[in-house]
This record gives C-alpha cells, structure tokens and sequence, in this order.
C-alpha cells in the first residue's frame, strides 16, 4: 500500500483522472484537491459546505454531492453542484426536490445515458432527523426522487450494463441493490423490502461509499473496522481487506479504481486524512465518462 498525500481536511470522493492524478474532496475543508502522481497537492476548486461524492459527468465537468457541511454547527444546507476544473469555478445545481430541501447528498454514479443517481443521507440536528432519500437527474436535467424513505443511504453504483443500483446504508451495514428497469426507474420493491438486500455484516460498523469491479461486485468503504467489504452481486460471498496496522484508519471513506488496467484501488483514508493506493485482485469497473478526463 502507497501513500500518496496526508494532510487531507476529511478525504472523501476519489476521481481517478486520465493523467495518473486523483481528485478527491475535502469535506471538512469545503474544496476539490487533485493529487499529482508526485503527489503534490493542488486545490482545484473551492466549493464551501461539505464536498462528498464526486463524478465526471458527459460534459466533462465534475458533479458533486455536498452534504452542506458534515457537523450541525456548519451546515450550510445540502445541494448538488458541477465544479470546472479548468476554471476552478462551482455551480449550484439543486437545494430542493418538490419543494422538500435536500438535507445531505453524499454519493454520485452516472448510467449510460448521462443521467446520474445519487444519495440523500438525511440529517440529524439534535433530536430531529430528516430520512434519506435516492434521487435521480436525468439527461436533461430533470431531478426526481426515486426511493423514500430510505435508511441513511450512503455509496451508490450501478452494476455492468446499468442493470442493477446498488446503494449501502450508513447505520445499518446493509448494501441494498434494486433493479433499473428503464433509465430512472427502479423496480416496484417497496423500501425496506427484504427482497432487496444483497448483503450486511453482523458485526458493529458502518458502511460509506462503494465502487464496483469489473465482475460485478461492490466494494464498500466501511467504517469501524477500517477497510473495504467485498460483496458478491449474489450476497453469497462476503470479503473484507483490513489496512495493515501500519496505516490503520477507522474511516476508510471511500474507494475508486484506475491505473491503465483498472487495476489500482485508490481509497480515502479520513480518521488521518490520508489517500493510499493499492493492488486490487479484480480490475474494476470503468465509470461512464470518467475516461480520457485529465
């Protein structure tokens, strides 16, 4: 395992980009950073709030989840926006679905047709919490709310061929997967259908964001324990990668892949604020329109 930058405000997001670097966000230091494959740190755009999940979309620009500030005492709200990293410039682009304010969008993945999915984890404020939600935007720019309510869900992504989203809850260490019948649309499972859990871990932890690979499974950042679970599209197999005592780090964010093969599991490391890299045993899953991006 490489450590490729420390120093890191909450890492969260990791984009792997087409010249060897790794975008991720700073949730508690409200900004973009691109690490350089010499890793040099560079601020790419400053957003404010709370940057989380990140995608490059069609356009070339970076869709971002900001949960509006991770802590009570700073939200500022939750809203999505597209950041252009030639400029450096931040659009907002939603604070509200149907008139219900977006509490803390967290994670972000485009299908085929240029649309993407993403996570509303909710809010606690003292003894209030706001539920979460699914959302998804589509191609031309149409936000509409897919799954409520749902139990803190947190990573998002779709499986080859966009057949199946799968999304973890937070608090519950479950990884819920529900088919697409249509792009935007999602079978008729009720929310909290049993039918509809793929997998979860019986012990204490917590489930952050996911990728895929390139067979299908999802790999999930989990918190607690420190590492990455590994989950089957069957829910039959359950794999879990500890970081070596060395590098132990309770957050363990968030994963993406990259390197010429996919080979590479880039991985946000937040209890110390670092990124590493890593060997993966299964190439992973190209994200659509991720590649060339630089």
């Amino acid at each position: 395992m490489t450590v490729l930058a420390e120093g890191l405000e909450f890492p969260e997001g990791p984009v792997a980009l087409g010249d060897g670097s790794v975008l991720v966000t700073e949730i508690a230091g409200g900004r973009l950073t691109r690490v350089r494959p010499d890793g040099t740190k560079e601020v790419a755009a400053v957003t404010g709030g709370g940057p989380n999940g990140a995608a490059i979309g069609p356009d070339g620009l970076v869709y971002v989840c900001n949960n509006g500030g991770k802590w009570p005492d700073v939200w500022q709200g939750g809203r999505m926006e597209r950041v252009d990293l030639g400029k450096g410039t931040t659009e907002v682009l939603f604070t509200q679905c149907g008139g219900r304010p977006l509490s803390g969008p967290n994670d972000i993945v485009f299908d085929a047709e240029g649309g993407y999915w993403f996570t509303d984890t909710g809010k606690i404020q003292g003894r209030r919490r706001d539920l979460g939600s699914v959302f998804y935007v589509t191609p031309d720019g149409e936000l509409r709310e897919a799954v409520h309510p749902a139990e803190t869900p947190n990573g998002v992504g779709l499986s080859p061929g966009d057949g199946r989203l799968y999304y973890a809850e937070t608090a519950t260490a479950r990884l819920i997967g529900r088919d697409v019948t249509a792009p935007g649309r999602l079978d008729d499972a009720p929310p909290r259908d049993p039918s509809t859990l793929t997998g979860q871990l019986p012990e204490l932890a917590y489930f952050d964001s996911l990728a895929l690979d390139a067979a299908g499974n999802v790999c999930v950042g989990t918190l607690i324990q420190g590492g990455v679970t590994v989950i089957s599209p069957d829910g039959a197999r359950i794999t879990k990668y500890l970081l070596p005592d060395e590098l132990a780090d309770r957050m363990v964010t968030n994963i993406c892949f990259g390197g010429p093969d996919m080979s590479t599991a880039y991985l946000t490391l937040a209890e110390h604020g670092r990124l590493v890299s890593c060997p993966w045993p299964e190439p992973g899953l190209p994200l659509h329109f991720q590649q060339g991006v630089r």
